[in-house]
């Protein structure tokens, strides 16, 4: 079977690259933007950034900002609405994975309207157009949803998200600039950079992974481990590496998949609105150990890519725990919490297993799993 890979058409990297935008859209005879940012952006003034690029160079657009931490059915409909009466022809989404999430959903009914109810996308969904053009501009140094097929919708009445993969959905061109992060807190900076180490390791070794996707994880986990200390510092240093190192990341696991980390994860934010990236790196090292055993040799080269030395002496037992080790040790440098106390209620277990279990990410997952031993791993973590 041929392995596919998808990735943008165009995409570029470094300070200034925003600057790029209004070439591209000059070029591609675009007329009007329509702006997917949350509301935050556009009070601390980052959204502007890339709208008084457009006003100077004359180019139309328009502001869409109901855009929720973890995005709604509702803030997907009411923007298709927006869209449709904005005379927009592209979509620029700034922001983190909420902005780029509902700006995909969005685009994706906009050209395929017989997808108009959104729970209909969930898993893969067989539309047949691509999407409105998007422009994606990150914000945040982990989602990498500016270069993948995938995005999370949450379904409010159902407590629950969904996961969408969609090669129809991914933007055409990505603006990757450290410049449009550098405003990002401490904790949201720790907590999205752990998110990109997470897509890193599971696409790692994620039952779907090849060498092609080996390649860019091996690198994301390099480049994440010793950049996000100094992010969360805000050095400039820091900023540029993890910008980059998400990205590579999203380039991976976006074609191979990810694991029960995520299908933990998202229930999580949908019972309890808990940040994405926390949900992650709380759950990942003990994930890591529940999946060891079927993973070969592969933690030996997490642990050598986050910096363990002598991990060529080591028996498979040794670098396993070094590579958990290692994962955890970031993790609390970085300031996240170690467990789930303070987020989960045990009585909510069964119902948090169940949907972890259902989720899209858990059949990539490279040990085979059950509900029961999903909350096992839950109750592991109280």
């Amino acid at each position: 079977m041929a392995n596919r890979f998808i990735l943008n058409e165009t995409s570029y990297h470094g300070s200034g690259a925003i600057e790029s935008i209004v070439t591209e859209a000059q070029g591609r005879g675009f007329k009007k933007a329509f702006v997917c940012s949350d509301p935050d952006l556009i009070k601390f003034n980052v959204t502007s950034k890339v709208t008084s690029l457009l006003e100077k160079a004359g180019l139309a657009f328009e502001i869409y900002s109901e855009i929720k931490p973890n995005p709604t059915i509702e803030n997907v409909q009411s923007g298709v609405a927006a869209f449709k009466a904005s005379g927009a022809d592209y979509i620029i989404a700034i922001g983190g994975g909420s902005s780029m999430d509902t700006a995909k959903a969005i685009g994706i009914i906009i050209t395929n309207p017989e997808f108009a109810d959104v729970r209909s996308l969930e898993g893969v969904a067989p539309t047949k157009k691509p999407c409105v053009p998007i422009f994606a501009v990150p914000t945040t140094a982990g989602t990498a949803a500016e270069v993948t097929i995938n995005y999370v919708i949450t379904d409010v009445q159902k407590n629950r998200k969904f996961v969408c993969v969609d090669p129809h959905d991914i933007p055409v061109v990505a603006f990757v600039d450290p410049d449009m992060m550098a405003s990002m807190p401490k904790g949201l900076t720790a907590a999205t950079g752990m998110d990109a180490l997470t897509h890193a390791i599971e696409g790692y070794i994620t039952k779907g992974a090849w060498e092609l996707s080996d390649m860019f994880h091996l690198k994301a986990i390099e480049i994440i481990s010793r950049s996000l200390r100094a992010a969360v510092a805000n050095t400039p240093e820091g900023r540029t590496d993890m910008a980059l190192g998400q990205y590579i990341a999203g380039m991976g696991f976006s074609n191979v998949g990810l694991g029960i980390v995520h299908s933990m994860a998202h229930p999580l934010g949908a019972l309890y609105d808990t940040p994405h990236g926390v949900a992650n790196a709380i759950i990942l090292p003990t994930v890591m150990e529940y999946n060891a055993p079927t993973t070969g040799e592969k933690y030996r080269e997490i642990a050598r890519a986050m910096g363990v030395k002598g991990v060529d002496d080591m028996t498979q037992d040794e670098y396993r725990k070094a590579a958990c080790d290692a994962v955890r040790q970031l993790s609390k440098d970085v300031g996240i919490p170690a467990d789930l106390k303070a987020i989960v209620k045990e009585e909510d277990i069964p119902f948090l297993a169940q949907s972890a279990y259902d989720d899209a990410c858990r059949p990539g997952n490279p040990r085979d799993t059950s509900v029961e031993e999903i909350a096992a791993l839950y109750k592991s973590l109280l």
